[in-house]
């Protein structure tokens, strides 16, 4: 086979070879060779225990040693090129785990062969090696042939596989968004039946899962097979309940479908890393997947046949914070895509009307850094087959952002604040710190949002009349 190996790990074979020691590059590393995808991380397993190779990893990785896998049989080194690319390594023994039933942590047991540690792997498709220096490819369980039809399967019983550690349920998922492959009848089998154990799972490690599948190159095939697979209904159940059932009498969208084609017009919308959304971004794609998930809670059959969801938007912001908490997301992210799902359908009133400056200026303030993802999303979200009606909303949409465009020229929308600050409030009313001050504060806001930037006395003659009508 033609492999094109990077230096470094033929270097490091011979290392490991003059000490007696064998070396072999494996899984995911592997795997990429063969599809000719660049792998920035090298993972090597080697007969040799870690106390036994820990010297010639320190004197290869003379820019970095890490050993916090230790106690798993890993130590790691980096190195770097003349040209700034690091070259990271990851060093394991021979393994050949067993799985305590209740929890997907093995009990490391050290293997004697290649082929035992690679009975234990995932999938066939990561259970491929490349001994090193020589380069002899490794593959007892058909992993090239998978890979050549896209098929995942597992080396050994799925069943197996999945009751040992549950989260390679999961990863199979993310290999269907991230390599376009699909999971073999007997793997999809296994999975459908043995969903319940991912609920031993750590809610981090399914979250680590769902990241990488939402930013890979086609996270909605990755969702139709969570949803299909039935993990969904137990990981992310809010997705699944957009499946919303369709009758002759009440017309209208599949909600999961119309959110799969809302996720990939989002992604079509992702900007170059120059531009103000750089391509893949999680805060977007997250809240085109949860922008409708209040649906199926505000869904109201109305009078002539038509479907109302009155508040989806208030009530899906709402569920999204309670599931991406769950999913212990990172805080500053629950409350961006929460507030994207809360303010979705905010623009919209603008096609019927448009909007007055001061509109303009709180649609732009109440976004805040999320405006330009706001404005994706609602475009993503516009897709009506009615060509007119389509037209329409993107000419509003663009001349929204025109006039935005032109507004920021003359006033700096990111630092919009009263022209009388709190302290300026407290002097010329007279108060001190309390409940007033806030009051005085907001109206001033909303006075300036109303008029834009005033001349400081036009201000402070607002603030004073008031005032006067508030204490009258």
């Amino acid at each position: 086979m033609d492999f094109e190996v990077w230096p470094e790990a033929i270097e490091l074979g011979r290392l490991f070879a003059e000490q007696g020691y064998e070396l072999a590059l494996v899984g995911g590393p592997v795997r990429d060779l063969l599809l000719h995808r660049k792998s920035h991380d090298l993972d090597f397993c080697s007969s040799a225990r870690p106390e036994q190779f820990e010297p010639i990893l320190r004197r290869w990785g003379h820019d970095g040693f890490w050993d916090m896998g230790r106690k798993f049989g890993t130590l790691g080194a980096m190195r770097r090129r003349a040209d700034g690319t690091e070259v990271k390594v990851e060093v394991t023994t021979y393994r050949s785990d067993t799985y305590d039933p209740d929890s997907r942590k093995p009990e490391v047991n050290y293997g004697d062969t290649l082929e035992g540690d690679l009975s234990r792997r995932d999938f066939t498709v990561n259970a491929m090696a490349l001994r090193v220096p020589d380069l002899e490819f490794v593959d007892p369980f058909g992993g090239a042939s998978d890979l050549a039809k896209g098929v995942l399967r597992t080396p050994v019983d799925p069943s197996q596989s999945f009751d040992d550690d549950p989260l390679r349920m999961m990863r199979a998922v993310r290999f269907v968004a991230q390599l376009g492959f699909s999971i073999a009848p007997d793997a999809a089998e296994a999975i459908s039946s043995m969903r319940d154990r991912i609920e031993i799972v750590s809610a981090e490690r399914v979250r680590g899962e769902l990241t990488k599948m939402l930013l890979s190159d086609r996270p909605r095939a990755g969702l139709e097979a969570l949803v299909e697979s039935g993990l969904a209904d137990i990981v992310f159940p809010e997705i699944p309940a957009l499946q919303l059932q369709i009758d002759e009498h009440h017309r209208h969208k599949d909600v999961f479908e119309h959110t799969m084609i809302v996720l990939e017009r989002a992604i079509a919308l992702e900007t170059g890393p120059d531009g103000p959304v750089p391509a893949p971004d999680l805060t977007l794609r997250l809240a085109a997947v949860m922008h409708d998930i209040g649906k199926p809670k505000t869904r109201r059959f109305e009078p002539g046949g038509k479907v109302s969801f009155h508040h989806h938007d208030a009530v899906g912001a709402k569920m999204t914070r309670k599931r991406l908490k769950a999913l212990r997301f990172d805080h500053h992210l629950v409350e961006d895509v929460s507030e994207l799902v809360n303010l979705h359908l905010r623009f919209h009133g603008y096609v019927d009307e448009p909007w007055t400056d001061s509109a303009v200026r709180r649609y732009v303030k109440d976004a805040g850094h999320l405006y330009e993802r706001l404005n994706r999303l609602t475009r993503a979200d516009a897709t009506t087959q009615n060509k007119r009606k389509a037209m329409v909303f993107s000419q509003a949409m663009d001349e929204m952002e025109a006039r935005v465009r032109e507004l920021k020229k003359k006033e700096d929308f990111d630092a919009i604040r009263p022209d009388v600050d709190g302290n300026e409030i407290m002097e010329l009313l007279g108060l001190e710190p309390g409940p007033m001050i806030g009051r005085a504060y907001k109206h001033m806001l909303e006075y300036r949002l109303d008029n834009g930037p005033v001349d400081h006395d036009v201000a402070v003659a607002e603030l004073k009349r008031w005032y006067a009508e508030i204490e009258a």
